[in-house]
């Protein structure tokens, strides 16, 4: 590997890293509030949103993003809102071990939809691994069935397969901007949230909250982007299951949450998928 690929791979690395770490807090954010899930996509939105964008002329760079700006990113905004629509319900209708833990089946599906997007076949040893966290989500289900937890579960699932779509539309277009999608995403919702939601009747005493949270959405989405066009789709995803360890300590630390013994196994069975096919035996990826 030449330095510049070992540079920008190892840039990738660290950007991954850090969205994970700042993405495991968004559990916190959502069940530390009662404000209602619409609530939370408007105030979030209109604060990554502003963020975002007042990061872009302050670096001067609004107007090349928006010049870049063709269908790749136009799709990967779109899926960054879908995964946004169903992320934050999630929280609500489910527990935050339950939503992480989930999340943790990203790297599978990103390697299939690498697989049949852009051919970069997956060895032998990630479709094995890939087998076993999907049986470890379908423990994590089974202990949500008749306990109403259930649907924020199929959301959590819904909104790993969007993430995991980003992932793979950015090893597909490396050249596609990545802070504009993730500001136009929050801005495509608001006027759902309005429709379906109210978003003024939010506490003034929560408002700071939201807008921390709305700040953090934008530090996690922009690195998460970043990182994702350096590295293999894949490699990007399960980098970002670090998040899963993190979120449920954290909920279990600030909200005494206690996840449940189905939830607890099939964390287990994915964590050991995830790390079984992290092994340097692994088969490299091929690229056809």
């Amino acid at each position: 590997m030449h330095r510049a690929e070992q540079t920008t791979r190892t840039t990738g690395i660290l950007l991954v890293v850090v969205s994970a770490v700042v993405f495991s807090t968004a559990g916190i954010f959502t069940k530390s509030v009662t404000t209602a899930a619409w609530g939370v996509i408007f105030w979030r939105g209109v604060a990554a949103a502003g963020f975002t964008l007042a990061y872009l002329v302050m670096r001067g760079q609004l107007r090349s993003e928006v010049r870049a700006f063709g269908w790749p990113a136009f799709w990967i905004t779109a899926m960054m809102a879908a995964g946004t629509a169903a992320f934050i319900p999630a929280f609500k209708h489910s527990s935050v071990a339950n939503v992480a833990l989930i999340y943790a089946a990203a790297p599978f599906i990103a390697a299939g939809l690498s697989w049949i997007c852009i051919k970069e076949a997956p060895g032998r040893r990630v479709m094995l691994a890939s087998g076993a966290a999907f049986g470890g989500v379908l423990v994590i289900l089974s202990g949500s069935v008749g306990g109403g937890a259930l649907k924020g579960d199929f959301l959590a699932l819904f909104m790993t397969l969007m993430m995991a779509g980003v992932m793979v539309a950015y090893r597909m277009y490396p050249e596609a901007t990545a802070a504009l999608p993730a500001a136009l995403s929050s801005v495509v919702l608001l006027p759902l949230a309005l429709t379906f939601g109210d978003p003024m009747a939010t506490p003034a005493a929560e408002m700071p909250v939201l807008i921390a949270f709305g700040l953090v959405f934008a530090v996690a989405s922009v690195t998460l982007s970043e990182g994702a066009r350096r590295l293999p789709s894949a490699e990007t995803a399960l980098l970002s299951t670090l998040e899963m360890p993190l979120a449920p300590v954290l909920a279990f630390a600030l909200l005494s949450e206690v996840p449940k013994p189905q939830v607890l196994l099939g964390g287990v069975v994915i964590f050991a998928a995830v790390i079984w096919s992290q092994r340097r035996s692994a088969a490299p990826v091929v690229q056809g």
